[in-house]
């Protein structure tokens, strides 16, 4: 199958290859109205090529308080160590962590949903990590998204306007 036809952001900014057959990919959508960025895993594989759901999703204010923690890492990893770096809410019940995290003797930023309801509480799906050594570049991406965002105006229609 080839990639989704129903995969169509409003603009794609880069990808951050992660092996011969994922990637992850930085864009900005729109969803009721709403702009938002986005960073998520995409397989290129015979039986399937297209978008998971393993990724996350920034609204503007998000974008900047992200950017605004990675902007105070060191371009090479000092942790050695699992290290939470922040917490955001997003909405109820769940909240966005951003953390170092060492997985097979690679550092990597990870962006991930922690949810807590009723019935659960822990990590979700909905993430991404970033290898260490793409933080640059991670950063970059995510900058462009966020102009992207203030040129577009990334808030919903006014009703009022019509």
């Amino acid at each position: 199958m080839a990639e989704g036809a129903s995969f169509a952001p409003l603009k794609e900014m880069g990808t951050i290859g992660l092996s011969d057959d994922s990637e992850i990919k930085f864009y900005v959508d729109e969803y009721k109205g709403f702009k938002y960025a986005s960073m998520r895993t995409f397989l290129k594989r015979e039986g399937y090529s297209g978008p998971t759901k393993a990724g996350v999703t920034f609204n503007p204010n998000l974008l900047g308080e992200v950017l605004g923690v990675l902007a105070k890492l060191p371009a090479e990893p000092k942790a050695l160590e699992d290290q939470e770096l922040a917490r955001f809410p997003k909405k109820m019940g769940s909240e966005l962590v951003v953390r170092i995290t060492i997985y097979k003797d690679t550092t990597g930023v990870d962006f991930r949903e922690w949810v807590k309801d009723g019935s659960y509480k822990g990590w979700s799906k909905k993430g991404v990590r970033v290898p260490y050594k793409d933080l640059a570049k991670t950063i970059a991406l995510l900058k462009e998204m966020q102009q992207f965002l203030a040129a577009a105006g990334s808030s919903r229609p006014s009703r009022s306007a019509a």
